[in-house]
């Protein structure tokens, strides 16, 4: 039992140290004034293609809707997003990516790619692909008791 706990520390700690050490690298490397918070909204926004509340982006991205409104007026004010009445239920509201948050997305995601595919080579794709599975299983595990 002692050891079960030792790795589950060393899992974590190592987890919480890669995402803060990538989270500084990636902030670094995005274009002027745009957040990470930014970017993972665009990106979200482009890769589903369709509309989303507020409710459900703060859903999707675990946060909460006070933090998730932050983010959203920000994005808004730059031109980056959209935002309309729900048109089924005027209680509610829509946000969609804009030309200028698509072009913004796509400038950003050309300034990280270097530096996440300069950290992928020197892993190795192979060992990468190997480790995807078991952080997507994490992932879901940590999703399903939220």
């Amino acid at each position: 039992m002692e050891e079960s706990h030792s790795l589950a520390v060393s899992l974590f700690s190592e987890i919480l140290m890669a995402d803060q050490l990538a989270r500084s690298r990636l902030s670094k490397a995005l274009p002027k004034g745009m957040e990470l918070s930014h970017f993972s909204v665009l990106n979200h926004l482009t890769r589903t293609g369709v509309e989303r509340s507020p409710a459900q982006l703060a859903k999707a991205f675990h946060v909460t809707r006070g933090a998730m409104t932050n983010t959203l007026n920000k994005l808004e004010v730059a031109g980056y997003i959209h935002i309309r009445p729900d048109w089924d239920d005027a209680r509610r509201k829509m946000v969609a990516i804009s030309p200028a948050g698509r072009q913004a997305r796509d400038a950003a995601l050309a300034s990280i790619v270097p530096l996440i595919s300069e950290v992928v080579n020197d892993l190795g794709g192979d060992r990468v692909r190997a480790t995807l599975p078991i952080l997507r299983e994490l992932r879901a595990k940590l999703e399903s008791t939220a």
